[in-house]
């Protein structure tokens, strides 16, 4: 009977992305563990092909200096969908659960992604992930907002809002709004704060006081989040134009360099370990940055959740070697769609990332 019951188990594991540990640990129990991916993406100017927003939207349309016409555009989404269908990984075979999304100029270019990422997976004979779409239209100059798919199976949506940047001393100032998403994961709720800080243009000294009124806004809703439920795991990912070390992410939004000692409304930046090993998201004069973030609350911190709650687990940077330029002065960095005005036929000028969440689901000698 015991035989008769494993395949129907194993085949439920598979779907939900559980993976057994293979060896006892000191305790001597075997512990079965269910994965959930959460990754970030910065699209790197996913335009349209159709002039909606006057000489903002000039340079994306075919009259445009970048000629941007239906073949660039249809590439850039088989691009963009190859990049997507890669985040895969043992214990998460169907991909992640939610994927935060930046630089998309509206509701339909997702659209066209998704549907290119389920081609793609049935093309390699694999089951399409029917991924769903979450935009709003945020007060950008540029016209360009944050986004997020998600996979319903893994990721139950509850609600979202969006909040504005708002800076007193700057009224007309206009960027991308903040979206959070919140869901059921694992038999928890989360919230992921989706974000596209404001830029460095001007320079980073001088730009910095907005980004740091970024990371506040980022802080007053978590705090207010927590405020009505004090135990619930939040998300801060994004674009955000820092690195983990600057001042927005380090003391504003107060993200540690390390797990221990945060407590459960703190927050935990598990990127600046990787920017320290050389690793980044984003390159400029042979010098790397990790803009691309995912910062972890410590309400969803094992030491705060215990083992079967639903926890941060590790975290990578996806610079597979596809994404990546393979010659001249950028060898390494990411192939991105232009440079220096030449159509490269890339991805994105970000490499994405992507952290992994994970609970105990059963426990065995």
């Amino acid at each position: 009977m015991k035989r008769l019951l494993l395949l129907p188990v194993l085949a439920l594991a598979m779907a939900l992305g559980v993976t057994a540990q293979n060896a006892p640990t000191q305790d001597g129990v075997k512990r079965q563990f269910q994965v959930f991916g959460v990754a970030f993406y910065n699209l790197e100017n996913l335009f349209d092909t159709i002039n909606n927003n006057g000489n903002y939207d000039l340079e994306f349309s075919p009259e445009g200096a970048r000629q941007w016409n239906g073949q660039k555009y249809w590439s850039k989404i088989d691009n963009l969908a190859r990049a997507i269908t890669a985040f895969t990984s043992p214990t998460t075979p169907n991909g992640p659960a939610f994927i935060g999304v930046s630089e998309i100029e509206n509701r339909s270019v997702l659209e066209d992604l998704v549907k290119a990422v389920d081609n793609r997976l049935k093309a390699e004979g694999r089951q399409p992930w029917n991924l769903r779409v979450v935009h709003h239209d945020s007060p950008d100059r540029r016209g360009v907002d944050v986004g997020a798919l998600y996979n319903e199976r893994y990721f139950k949506l509850v609600s979202v809002s969006n909040t504005p940047l708002v800076i007193p001393d700057k009224p007309t100032f206009r960027t991308r709004d903040q979206m959070c998403v919140t869901g059921r994961m694992g038999g928890d709720t989360v919230s992921i704060i989706v974000n596209h800080w404001p830029s460095r243009l001007g320079g980073q000294e001088q730009s910095s006081p907005l980004r740091e009124a970024a990371a506040a806004t980022s802080k007053h809703i978590a705090d207010s989040i927590w405020a009505l439920r004090p135990n619930e795991g939040v998300i801060v990912m994004g674009d955000l134009n820092d690195d983990p070390y600057d001042k927005s992410c380090a003391k504003v939004l107060g993200a540690s360099k390390k797990q221990k000692g945060v407590d459960e409304h703190g927050f935990f930046n598990p990127f600046w370990k990787l920017l320290d090993d050389g690793i980044g998201t984003l390159a400029y004069n042979s010098s790397w940055n990790l803009f691309d973030q995912i910062i972890v609350s410590g309400s969803l911190l094992e030491s705060n959740t215990g083992e079967s709650g639903l926890h941060f687990w590790k975290a990578a940077v996806n610079n597979f070697d596809f994404l990546r330029d393979t010659e001249g002065t950028r060898q390494g960095y990411p192939r991105r769609t232009f440079a220096s005005g030449v159509f490269l036929n890339g991805y994105s000028d970000h490499f994405p990332t992507e952290i992994f969440l994970r609970r105990v689901v059963t426990r065995r000698k």
